[in-house]
């Protein structure tokens, strides 16, 4: 599995967003940042039953993220015909209006190391990117835990500090400072 400090893979996917339109060819390159940091999860499937309570949890914060230059990239192994699916059958996934990766051939979730052998699906994983696409955070679940998105934040915030940042810090709070 990709780790902290490798480079995010760069795959040109099918992506899904929104409700309005059947899915057209639109893709999503994964190398580009735009110089932004990116948030990155992977959910196993959809049309289950922990994984929209996590992508409705992730859109909550996409304009906190926005907030912080950072962008909300989901992400399954499903179809982007699948994922419009999906999100038609049930509002408050039509309401979480950031792109969906449509990564049915595994490119890069077998890029990442975060296929499940036996089911074939990702595992809940989070990737935080940096703005020059090298990951600096990842936290991977089993297929049957869900997450804390909020925890994506909390992190984020550590990370844009570029300071030590103790246990359980919050955004506001004291970080280290070592005496030399």
């Amino acid at each position: 599995m990709l780790t902290v400090g490798d480079k995010f893979p760069s795959f040109v996917l099918p992506v899904q967003q929104g409700v309005a339109a059947l899915p057209n060819g639109e893709t999503i390159d994964t190398g580009e940042t735009g110089g932004k940091w990116k948030v990155v999860f992977f959910w196993p499937k959809d049309f289950t039953f922990i994984c929209p309570t996590e992508i409705i949890g992730y859109g909550e914060l996409k304009d906190d993220l926005a907030d912080r230059d950072a962008v909300l990239i989901g992400a399954s192994t499903d179809t982007d015909f699948v994922h419009f699916a999906w999100r038609k059958s049930d509002e408050r996934l039509a309401n979480c209006e950031f792109p969906w990766i449509a990564d049915n051939q595994k490119k890069l979730a077998n890029a990442l190391g975060i296929v499940d052998a036996e089911a074939g699906v990702a595992y809940r994983a989070t990737f935080i990117v940096d703005p020059h696409n090298v990951i600096q955070h990842v936290t991977v679940n089993g297929l049957n835990q869900g997450r804390n998105p909020q925890e994506a934040i909390r992190v984020l915030d550590a990370l844009q500090t570029d300071e030590l940042c103790p246990c359980n810090w919050q955004a506001g709070e004291e970080v280290l400072k070592p005496a030399a």
